[in-house]
């Protein structure tokens, strides 16, 4: 396994550790001796972290030039892990709406199950610029989120973290229509 992939899969492994710091109670059980702000601090440190290999990993694996198969499933399923984990734990906190993580989660769904179908066929579909980009914008909104959208909060009443939210599913609806036209005739068969 190359470099970049075991970024990948670290990213996945942090995930635990990112909804413990961030959900430490379970229950009625505290897991964490921690205040729960301090824990959501860490939390978005956590968070921050992950988001950066999903970076990380794409710039290895393109000057080493060791993109693989594997890499190409694994990376957007890593993504889509830490961002459902967020957008799920943020729900149970009472901090997002179920609208967006809906929407976000059902084009994900969608998308995965349109790859399955590719992979089927011998065809390994890769992250488009549009999808990566949509996953910049979710992961940008969940840490503003987690912070309660500091700075922008120290100067301002404007929910920095809910609107890039809603910015995240316009673009998530517009890459996925567009995964779906691109895939049209892999659907279809």
């Amino acid at each position: 396994m190359n470099l970049p992939n075991k970024i990948t899969l670290f990213r996945v492994f942090l995930i635990p550790f990112f909804l413990i710091l961030l959900l430490p109670v379970y229950n009625g059980r505290t897991l964490l001796p921690i205040r729960p702000e301090t824990g959501r601090l860490i939390a978005a440190v956590v968070f921050v972290l992950a988001s950066f290999t999903d970076y990380l990993d794409g710039v290895i694996a393109r000057k080493q030039n060791s993109i693989t198969t594997f890499g190409k499933f694994l990376d957007p399923i890593a993504d889509k892990l830490l961002v459902t984990s967020a957008l799920m734990a943020l729900i149970q906190l009472g901090d997002i709406s179920a609208w967006p993580a809906v929407i976000i989660i059902a084009r994900e769904f969608t998308v995965t199950g349109i790859r399955i179908i590719a992979a089927g066929d011998g065809v390994v579909i890769a992250a488009s610029n549009k999808g990566k980009a949509k996953t910049f914008i979710q992961m940008l909104a969940v840490f503003f989120i987690l912070l309660r959208d500091f700075p922008f909060s120290l100067f301002t009443r404007i929910p920095v973290g809910q609107i890039l939210l809603w910015v995240a599913v316009i673009l998530t609806i517009y890459s996925g229509y567009d995964y779906l036209k691109s895939n049209w005739d892999r659907i279809k068969n």
